[in-house]
Order: C-alpha cells, then structure tokens, then sequence
C-alpha cells in the first residue's frame, strides 16, 4: 500500500533560490526511482521552508531511496542552505476514512 512522505526543509531564507535550483536538478532521480509515485513542492513563501510531499509504493521504497540520498551525498550539499534540520513524516494512506 503507499505511503505518502513529508520532508520539511527548513531553507536560509537568503538561499531560498539557489536551493530550489539545487533541488529542481535533484528531483529528478527522485521522481525516476523505483518505487517513486509522485514528489511535490511547495515553498512557504513567509520563511522560504520547503515541504516535499512524496508518495512511494511502500515505505520500503522510500527507506532505500532515503539511504542511497546518504550514501551519494546529497543530504550532505544541501546543508549549507538549510537553517535546521530536516523534518521527515510517514504516513499510511487510510482511503477508507
């Protein structure tokens, strides 16, 4: 069943630009990577923090994705334009409510 993934990130609010850049050429492996249904972003406008809302096949799919980020380094070249750590959910989907 798919889960849906909130990651929040929160951008330096002089770096918000170069972020989305950064984050525009990075989402494209994501949305390519097995198990990938779909990745949104929204930006709050009032902080410059950065939602992604991922949907992937399983949470499975989303632990090895998360893990292959780490180990090519992304989560490290992204933190010089956070102002905090990143925040990440997990939701199971419930249709029937």
């Amino acid at each position: 069943m798919s889960v849906m993934v909130t990651l929040e990130l929160p951008a330096k609010p002089d770096r918000v630009s170069e972020f989305l850049d950064v984050m525009r050429a990075a989402l494209v492996d994501t949305r390519a990577y097995e198990g990938c249904e779909s990745v949104e972003t929204f930006v709050e406008e009032s902080t410059g923090s950065v939602l992604l809302v991922e949907l992937w096949e399983t949470a499975e799919h989303q632990q090895t994705y998360m893990k292959w980020r780490m180990e090519t380094g992304l989560m490290d070249a992204i933190g010089e334009f956070l102002s905090g750590a990143p925040v990440a959910r997990t939701f199971n989907i419930k249709s029937d409510v």
